[in-house]
C-alpha cells in the first residue's frame, strides 16, 4: 500500500472516471478543496484504489467528502483495507490542524458501513443535499 497527498493531475487522469464509472456527478475542479489537490489518495503497488478530500472550516468541524474508488480494482478485502485507511487519514489530518469533529455526507451502503466501524455515528436521516453556484 502506497498513499500521497493528492496532484493536479490526478482530478483528469483517475478521479474524473472513478466518478463517472460510479455513476457519481464529477464535481467541478474548483469545487474541491486545494483546486482538487486537497486530499490523498491510495495504491496497491502501481494500481490506484481509492481517494478523498478534506474540508477545513471556520470551526472545529472538518468534513471528508468525495471518497471514491477504482471501480475496476477486484480485490474486494483490500478495497475495504485501503478505503479504511483512506477515511482514517483524512480525519487524521482534520485532527492534526485542530478538528474535533468530521463532518461526512454518504448514501453509498458500503462506505457508510466502513465509517460506521471507524466510529462515526449517524446523523440525521433523509437529508437532501443543495447547492447553488453563486
Amino acid at each position: 500500500m502506497y498513499i500521497r497527498k493528492l496532484e493536479h493531475s490526478d482530478y483528469d487522469d483517475i478521479l474524473s472516471k472513478w466518478w463517472t464509472d460510479w455513476r457519481w456527478l464529477v464535481p467541478p475542479r474548483d469545487f474541491l478543496p486545494e483546486d482538487a489537490t486537497g486530499g490523498l489518495i491510495i495504491y496497491d503497488e502501481d494500481v490506484p484504489v481509492c481517494a478523498g478530500f478534506v474540508y477545513m472550516t471556520n470551526s472545529k468541524v472538518g468534513w471528508v467528502e468525495f471518497v471514491v474508488s477504482n471501480r475496476e480494482y477486484r480485490d474486494k478485502e483490500n478495497r475495504k483495507l485501503y478505503l479504511s485507511t483512506l477515511i482514517d487519514s483524512l480525519g487524521n489530518i482534520l485532527k492534526s490542524v485542530g478538528a474535533k469533529y468530521t463532518y461526512v455526507s454518504l448514501k453509498n451502503e458500503s462506505l457508510i458501513k466502513i465509517y460506521e466501524e471507524l466510529g462515526y455515528v449517524k446523523g440525521s436521516n433523509g437529508c437532501l443535499e443543495m447547492i447553488k453556484q453563486l
